[in-house]
């Protein structure tokens, strides 16, 4: 089934999760992975410096990784298509208006979004208010 392209749907329809837990962006040598792949990395991003690891902070922490800072994820349940356009623009908006910095992941179904642990529920309050700004009243 394909993603949601049209914007207003996907806005209206995003239904922010606020995931449990909290994740830590990590950076391990590209040659080193092998090593660090059975932490099951909830994101896994390969740069020409390294690789960046999504981790759980206490699975950081267990392995000696910088686990700091520590951030919260969110969960746009709606699918979105990967061609859809404004998405990304309308809720960093909405979460820089609120002065809240936004670290956004995308996978085939879901948009995640990583926000300082401290922010979370303003974020989602923020998201929440985005998306029910386009339902139908």
């Amino acid at each position: 089934m394909p993603g949601i392209t049209d914007l207003k749907l996907l806005l209206a329809g995003m239904k922010p999760d606020l995931v449990e837990g909290e994740f830590v962006y990590c950076s391990v040598p590209a040659s080193a992975l092998a090593g660090y792949i059975h932490m099951n990395p909830v994101g896994l991003f390969q740069e020409r410096e390294g690789v960046t690891l999504i981790l759980p902070v206490e699975t950081a922490r267990q392995a000696g990784l910088p686990a700091e800072p520590a951030m919260r994820m969110i969960t746009l349940e709606i699918h979105s298509s990967l061609e859809a356009v404004g998405l990304t623009a309308a809720f960093a908006t909405a979460l820089g208006n609120e002065g809240i910095s936004a670290n956004v992941v995308a996978g085939y179904y879901h948009d995640h979004i990583f926000v300082p642990a401290a922010d979370a529920v303003r974020a989602m309050a923020a998201l929440q208010a985005l998306s029910a700004a386009q339902r139908p009243v």
